[in-house]
């Protein structure tokens, strides 16, 4: 490394991390690595943690480890969105989500770069950057687990994704070097963590000289082809190593670049579509919210089934009450926020209210409080839940009785908009 990076020399502890915060977990299966950079207009990081975080089983969260790589050393705003803690207090806290980045002196001169390929030269220093901020990444992530897979900050996955990968990488009979899962890109590569030193080498032999994913290729002609056969020969020895899954299981969704300028409507059409609500076999009710409704997406949609209700950004006071036709014995409910494409536009500090269908019940709730456990509110509901990571769900203390509706309950101005996926 110091051979490729000469600068290092003089400053030898540059190749370590700063570890803003993790658990510094290892030992896992899968190590995810996502390199963020400030961009000029939109973010879709929160958004892709969401998305990788989402509906993710325990078992497969005590297995793996996400490192966000901040790749800039004054990006203070991005960090901040994590260090409060408030969107995922109990990953940050288990250790699945790790934060670093590196020291400033990492970084060799990029101001005199020569221009190749026709590259404009903030490109060019764009994309030699890039590959240097990949190899730190899977330096650092090396010794963590057994797989490294590389994503980046603005992508969504598929469900169970994780499942399905060490299921498609168990299935392999022959010796592999690159599973891909994404057909774009450097996106949902996957690599076998003994690997990387040597890959990490490669890149930065010619950091300078081409992107990564051009550098990958030329990594797998050196390894297999033959320069005295056809190139047809070649494609067929580095199709061997390098194995496309399909359907893919992770989507680009970012429109505007790290590099500034750039518009990038990348999409993998191996994909597919994303389901983006459940639907149950809920009592008739009506329904009705004081939320400014989007287009087409109604909270009759949502009950029924049909579709996702999506509303603009829910403040204190707003609600969605649900009044059932006629009186109903529940045992247990669920809301769900957020969906697969829009996995941060969920509802924060929100409470689950049930109105008791017993006259006599609200009227001494309203006189004298609560004997259940359960807060009373001032208009006879009872406060049995509240939204936590997106999802309230939970029992009911059957001697509350039937219930006559259910509403939720908006407790504090919400900076996103908000969908409800499943009820």
């Amino acid at each position: 490394m110091f051979y490729y990076l000469p600068h290092l020399r003089e400053n030898e502890d540059a190749i370590f991390p700063n570890v803003i915060f993790g658990q510094q977990r290892t030992g896992v299966s899968l190590v995810m690595g996502i390199p963020t950079v400030k961009r000029e207009k939109e973010h879709y990081l929160l958004d892709t943690l969401h998305s990788l975080l989402y509906e993710l089983p325990e078992a497969q969260k005590n297995d793996c480890v996400i490192i966000l790589f901040v790749a800039e050393v004054s990006l203070c705003g991005k960090v901040q969105y994590i260090d409060n803690k408030a969107f995922f207090p109990k990953e940050i806290q288990s250790g699945v989500l790790e934060v670093i980045s590196p020291p400033p002196s990492y970084y060799p001169d990029l101001s005199n770069l020569k221009k190749t390929f026709g590259d404009s030269e903030d490109r060019v220093r764009w994309r030699t950057k890039q590959n240097l901020d990949y190899s730190f990444l899977m330096l650092y992530a090396q010794h963590k687990g057994t797989f490294y897979l590389q994503l980046e900050d603005d992508i969504i996955a598929k469900p169970d994704y994780i499942q399905s990968i060490k299921n498609f990488a168990a299935k392999q009979s022959q010796e592999w070097m690159i599973l891909e899962f994404s057909q774009l890109g450097f996106i949902g590569k996957l690599f076998k963590s003994e690997d990387l030193p040597l890959i990490v080498e490669f890149f930065l032999m010619f950091y300078k000289d081409k992107p990564i994913d051009w550098l990958i290729d030329h990594l797998l002609w050196v390894k297999v082809c033959n320069p005295e056969k056809d190139a047809m020969h070649c494609e067929k020895e580095k199709a061997k190593l390098r194995i496309r899954a399909k359907p893919s299981l992770f989507q680009h969704v970012g429109i505007h670049s790290s590099l500034a300028g750039k518009i990038q409507n990348l999409k993998d059409k191996d994909f597919g579509k994303s389901v983006l609500h459940k639907a149950h076999n809920n009592p008739p009710a009506e329904v009705y919210t004081s939320l400014r409704i989007y287009q087409q997406y109604t909270l009759e949609k949502v009950y029924k089934g049909e579709d996702c209700f999506w509303a603009s950004s829910p403040v204190a006071g707003d609600y969605i009450r649900f009044t059932f036709l006629n009186p109903v014995k529940v045992e247990k409910y669920l809301f769900r926020s957020g969906n697969m494409e829009h996995p941060g536009d969920k509802l924060f500090n929100t409470t689950v209210e049930v109105l008791p269908a017993d006259e006599m019940l609200r009227k001494d709730l309203v006189d004298h409080g609560s004997k259940l456990n359960y807060p009373a509110t001032k208009d006879g509901y009872l406060k049995i839940g509240f939204f936590e990571n997106g999802i309230a769900e939970g029992s009911i203390n059957q001697s509350i009785g039937e219930i006559l509706a259910f509403r939720l309950s908006v407790n504090s101005d919400s900076p996103v908009w908000a969908i409800l996926s499943e009820v």
